[in-house]
């Protein structure tokens, strides 16, 4: 921990890469406005668990009137996934020899935590995932993370809002969020008015999401502490060591349209569905495309999830997960240049409408001495219809 290794810092691959490697697959099917799935436990983290049942659904209904809207918590269905608790019981029992004082109370003696017989051994690995989710939650739910939210998601909600004019609350248009780590982009477009769906894999963000969104009771309940490992490029201690209070906001009372859900599991396992193709009225990726061992099958999916004159809007850079990864047999990596995924997505059927690039910061102290920049991406396409692919056909 001592070693200040800001992966999340320095990319925004780190609970991708660790996650993507366990051998669970997870499944999530069903209509948009009521998306059901199934999640395997990863044979690595769950060893003693077949199968566990995980349905991820948060819906709110808006109401006519927006003062009369209510509050009320979003719903995550998951099943208990038993594992293996033998340490767990280990450190129970070594802190459960209660005493007794000279007036009878009862009470237990503060663990010893330095001995060896009750520690864990946590990998490097998973502790790094953790500091990077915490760096996440800054990100998405925090005021400090404001920042690169206005340079990454406003630029989407203002792009669907203006493509997306008329909304009707009867029928509203559904857009599914590939990647949505702890949600708020997808909570922030059922805001919109949209029939909203975040996707993501990694369980380490399922987890975080759905605390935020199901046990967060006002804005500012929690402090943390996100940048205390960062022991680099700090100009003071205070800097490295002052609070952080989340969420900035209620997420229950956001207003969120009904019908938005999360839903783990594989992109592209989740949705090959056939039950998938067509579906979806917009798709939103933001940095995620280069998270694809095969960034060719994700454009492919992408397509084909859309209805004819879908649009996919994107934003993010092609830092390849999995380009480093040597000598993993199952760790393929097709590595696109940005004009070959362009014209790849051409091929697939998609038409340029929209094209700029957007600096902006992932995961970054803005107080840090150490600012990475990435120049995105920034696109709007649009999947042409089925008679105008035919008629450009030879």
């Amino acid at each position: 921990m001592s070693q200040d290794m800001d992966i999340c810092e320095d990319s925004h691959v780190s609970h991708t890469h660790y996650d993507n490697q366990s051998d669970g697959r997870n499944v999530c099917s069903g209509h948009s406005t009521s998306s059901s799935g199934r999640m395997c436990c990863s044979k690595g983290d769950h060893a003693d668990c077949n199968e566990q049942s995980k349905v991820v659904e948060t819906a709110k209904e808006m109401t006519t009137n927006e003062e009369e809207e209510t509050e009320g918590p979003i719903e995550y269905k998951t099943a208990s996934c038993p594992g293996k608790l033998e340490n767990r019981e280990e450190t129970n029992q070594s802190c459960s020899n209660d005493f007794t004082d000279s007036n009878g109370n009862a009470s237990s003696p503060a663990c010893d935590w330095l001995d060896p017989s009750i520690q864990l051994n946590v990998p490097l690995a998973d502790v790094d995932k953790v500091r990077c989710i915490i760096r996440n939650i800054v990100r998405d739910w925090a005021a400090e993370g404001k920042t690169e939210r206005d340079q990454c998601y406003k630029p989407i909600l203002e792009e669907l809002d203006a493509l997306f004019p008329n909304r009707s609350k009867e029928s509203p248009p559904a857009c599914l969020v590939p990647g949505a780590g702890l949600g708020r982009l997808a909570l922030e477009i059922s805001h919109l008015g949209f029939i909203s769906q975040g996707n993501e894999f990694s369980y380490y963000m399922m987890i975080c999401s759905s605390f935020i969104l199901n046990h967060t009771e006002t804005a500012g309940e929690w402090n943390i502490y996100p940048w205390i490992h960062s022991n680099c490029n700090s100009l003071s201690d205070s800097d490295q060591l002052r609070p952080v209070s989340i969420p900035d906001i209620h997420p229950a009372s956001a207003g969120i349209t009904e019908g938005f859900s999360m839903c783990g599991g594989d992109f592209v396992e989740v949705y090959s569905d056939p039950s998938q193709v067509g579906a979806w009225d917009a798709v939103v990726t933001c940095f995620f495309i280069d998270t694809a061992h095969n960034i060719v099958e994700y454009i492919e999916i992408i397509s084909r999830i859309l209805k004819d004159g879908g649009v996919w809007i994107n934003l993010g850079p092609l830092l390849y997960h999995f380009a480093d990864l040597y000598g993993q047999e199952d760790e393929m990596s097709i590595e696109l240049s940005l004009e070959d995924v362009k014209r790849v997505a051409l091929h697939y059927g998609f038409e340029f409408e929209k094209e700029k690039t957007i600096e902006t910061t992932y995961t970054t102290n803005p107080r840090s001495m150490m600012q990475n920049r990435y120049f995105t991406a920034f696109w709007t396409m649009r999947k042409k219809s089925v008679t105008i692919v035919e008629q450009a056909a030879p």
